[in-house]
């Protein structure tokens, strides 16, 4: 006999006596399986258990195909106790379903990047290709596949490969294989120059006045002048602001779990306008998060209404919108500031920092060349002209 039981954390546990009346259990993920699949598998072992200890010559059919049948960690579970037998020879299917079941993602959205990159992968491979047929050529041919068919990006198909780098080392672990097919296949870079843009001091007032409400010329501020992510603009909330110490607090939902999960972010002087503004409007006293129109805070979708602005605002389509501002940011801060404070308060490391975010802008051609031209406040040019007889060089200021 089998019993069942759910624990409060959505476990379920299928306790049992083997041959030897030792208690046993199985579990399974709550949110993986369904109380049907539980309840089956709760009979199969009952029938299982009477077959071995009563050593029948005939299984009983209906449960012989079911644990046929069952998903292949299912079949593992079962096989652990004696209860069936799986075969040695492995395949991708059995192996993306282990992962999953290995797996119990806390956040739903990083289980869904590892669903899309099972998709992908298996736009190329069989579902019942053996792990032992795949090699290093064919995963090359994969990555290929996926460059070329031009339904995804270069940063898309890095993710995917590292993705599935982290599937495969799970049939390493587990034996299956001796070595991963993916070894010394490059990932490649999560970097897209093509759609690198700097975004302007004079184009970031331009799409604040483009804004249709205060909460999305906060929103614009925070990315452009705070750098922050669309989803620490959203989880923002007012007992973060610290006024009188002159800074904020940001919280990363990205990063939990990391160092870099909290930090401060100067109240700049942009920043502090646009937020009093905005807390002195009606119906903003006792609100617990400074952005409010959107309840959903886990999966916040900024681009398409950062889109209408853009056109509002007499501008072109600007590609990956908060990812370039929070990089035209990083650029402004780190000249002014330095890359340690860069790093501290745009929330990176100075390694991604140098690989994703500095990109040389007009201002630094300017400078190579001996001339800078800066100043668009107060509406003048200055020039350095390089005066090379005397080794000196001439400023001129021109006002327009």
């Amino acid at each position: 006999m089998a019993s069942l039981r759910r624990r409060t954390n959505g476990i379920w546990e299928i306790q049992f006596r083997d041959e030897h009346q030792r208690k046993k259990t199985i579990t399974l993920s709550g949110c993986k399986y369904t109380e049907n699949i539980a309840k089956e598998l709760k009979d199969a072992v009952g029938v299982l258990i009477y077959e071995k200890v009563n050593d029948v010559a005939i299984p009983h059919r209906k449960t012989k195909d079911w644990v046929e049948n069952a998903p292949f960690a299912i079949r593992e579970k079962l096989a652990r106790f004696g209860l069936c037998q799986v075969s040695s020879r492995h395949t991708t299917s059995e192996l993306w379903d282990l992962f999953f079941d290995k797996h119990p993602f806390k956040k739903e959205r990083t289980r869904s990047c590892y669903l899309q990159s099972k998709d992908k992968f298996f736009l190329f491979f069989g579902e019942n290709e053996l792990l032992a047929t795949l090699t290093q050529e064919r995963m090359r041919q994969w990555k290929a596949f996926l460059l070329d068919c031009g339904k995804f990006s270069v940063s898309t198909v890095t993710g995917t490969i590292e993705k599935t780098k982290a599937v495969f080392k799970l049939a390493r672990d587990q034996r299956w294989i001796t070595e991963s097919p993916l070894k010394g296949v490059g990932a490649g870079s999560y970097r897209n120059e093509d759609n690198d843009r700097i975004i302007t001091q004079e184009e970031y007032r331009l799409l604040l006045a483009a804004c249709s409400c205060q909460e999305w010329r906060v929103i614009v501020t925070l990315a452009r002048i705070g750098g922050l992510r669309p989803c620490e603009i959203v989880n923002l909330r007012w007992i973060d602001i610290n006024a009188e110490n002159n800074w904020f607090v940001v919280y990363s939902p990205k990063l939990k779990g990391h160092k870099r999960y909290k930090r401060e972010v100067p109240l700049f002087p942009e920043v502090a306008i646009e937020l009093e503004r905005l807390r002195l409007l009606p119906g903003n006293e006792g609100q617990e998060f400074v952005i409010n129109r959107y309840s959903n805070r886990e999966n916040v979708c900024l681009g398409l209404p950062f889109e209408r602005i853009t056109k509002r605002a007499g501008m072109d389509k600007i590609p990956r919108p908060f990812d370039n501002m929070r990089m035209s940011r990083a650029n402004e801060v780190r000249r002014q500031y330095g890359t340690k404070l860069e790093n501290l308060w745009i929330g990176h490391s100075a390694k991604i920092a140098d690989e994703y975010y500095y990109v040389p802008t007009a201002e630094d051609y300017a400078v190579a060349a001996g001339r800078v031209i800066i100043n668009s406040a107060s509406k003048s040019v200055m020039v350095h002209f390089p005066d090379v007889t005397q080794e000196r060089s001439v400023e001129r200021v021109f006002t327009a």
